[in-house]
């Protein structure tokens, strides 16, 4: 089974049992080291602690048991974590969310020959991202068609 295919079935599986106040950021599968790792991330307002990825790990375990037919060729490990301060913004709402913060984009083509921005998102509006990025010592604002948008994440201002 594709790596896409089991991050489908798992996203679907476990979605209805993360509740509020908690949110599935994103589930990634894949080989660190010799071993295969099923990352499951979630947050929280205020952030995520380690006894709240303990009670989701144990939620969650039993709901991949569920899933017929066994999608993981092999033995994998369940990490139930954090996304981090770089948390990714893969959906528009999470875009919308992003709104005021200092973001990164990676785009599929290229707006005035750059095709990676990182700055302050200024507004969304569902198909367009107004962000403020600076281009050596001058402020520019950029407008980015949503549909461009390959790759986002919250950045961290150095």
């Amino acid at each position: 089974m594709f790596m896409s295919s089991i991050i489908e079935l798992v996203t679907a599986a476990i979605t209805p049992a993360i509740q509020t106040p908690y949110e599935l950021v994103d589930v990634e599968y894949g080989k660190m080291g010799g071993d295969y790792v099923l990352s499951i991330f979630v947050d929280k307002e205020g952030g995520i602690s380690l006894q709240d990825t303990a009670d989701l790990s144990e939620k969650i375990s039993p709901i991949l048991d569920t899933i017929k037919p066994d999608p993981f060729p092999d033995q994998y490990m369940l990490e139930v974590t954090s996304p981090g301060l770089e948390r990714p913004l893969k959906t528009a709402d999470a875009v919308e969310k992003a709104v005021g913060k200092y973001i990164h984009v990676k785009l599929y083509q290229a707006i005035d020959k750059l095709k990676v921005f990182e700055g302050t998102l200024l507004s969304f509006d569902g198909t367009d991202l107004i962000m403020e990025y600076m281009d050596k010592t001058r402020k520019k604002e950029v407008t980015i068609p949503y549909q461009t948008v390959a790759k986002a994440r919250l950045a961290v201002k150095l």
